[in-house]
């Protein structure tokens, strides 16, 4: 849990053992011992910053001395998604959308390197997908990841590498890109102004996605449309790009983006 840690400010020391306490049940460790294992916090102090985090619905209870994430978080999570401006403009945007495709459409921002999941509207066809709201996936692994990276050739290699493993996850099936192929693969995604996933983050799931621009032009969220391979064919991925365009385009302007979308090559 201390990988990537920032030092804590002067007399923040108990705030922060209590944030690394709720971030390590998010994280699957939901027995005392395995808190504390993953925080480094000695024992009683980690029962007692359990039992405040339980008072105040940080956390819950479960049976066999273990721990969940309370409805506290729950409710501050979905205020969280209430307040950010991409989520509300982008919702009827994204509903009109996913009836016309039938197939999962995802919005997606950036966040500490990541991509995070505001919103998903699942297909109505084929298997259920990993993702959820709230969930964190490699920017580079990802449609939604490439496209929020479109305009940042200069992290294109970095990003990369920090997002591939030394050992593929037993899950792909598909043998990853190298640097040169991934920095390739981003040229022609910004050039055609929309990014691909072709089972790169998970076996037969297939995506297009369009990044979304606030005011000033800068790409601040991604939308997405998935589906499994047999409804998702190149022929189809390639026509479903000036769709998603023109949806991540309407976001974009009503975030105040004016710029009209550019029109898209033919592919060969």
């Amino acid at each position: 849990m201390a990988e990537n840690q920032q030092p804590t400010p002067p007399g923040t020391q108990t705030l922060a053992r209590g944030l690394a306490v709720i971030a390590a049940v998010g994280h699957g460790h939901t027995s005392l011992r395995a808190i504390t294992a993953a925080t480094g916090i000695g024992r009683s102090t980690t029962h007692r910053l359990v039992q405040l985090l339980v008072q105040q619905g940080y956390l819950r209870p479960m049976p066999e001395r273990t721990y969940s994430l309370g409805p506290t978080l729950i409710e501050l999570g979905f205020q969280a998604l209430a307040d950010n401006p991409v989520t509300t403009v982008a919702a009827p945007v994204l509903r009109e959308l996913h009836e016309r495709v039938h197939d999962t459409v995802h919005l997606a921002v950036e966040d500490h390197r990541q991509v995070l999941y505001l919103d998903k509207l699942p297909g109505t066809r084929g298997p259920e997908m990993r993702s959820r709201i709230g969930h964190r996936m490699p920017l580079t692994r990802t449609g939604v990841g490439k496209a929020l990276l479109l305009e940042s050739p200069d992290r294109w290699r970095e990003q990369y590498v920090q997002d591939t493993p030394v050992t593929p996850p037993e899950h792909l099936t598909r043998e990853p890109m190298t640097v040169a192929e991934f920095v390739a693969d981003m040229a022609r995604a910004a050039s055609r102004g929309a990014a691909y996933d072709l089972e790169e983050n998970e076996p037969g799931i297939r995506c297009v996605a369009g990044p979304v621009r606030d005011g000033s032009g800068a790409i601040v969220a991604a939308v997405s449309v998935s589906a499994t391979r047999p409804y998702m064919p190149m022929e189809r991925v390639r026509a479903l790009v000036p769709v998603v365009q023109r949806a991540a385009a309407q976001v974009s302007g009503a975030l105040g983006y004016a710029r009209p979308p550019r029109g898209v090559p033919v592919e060969r």
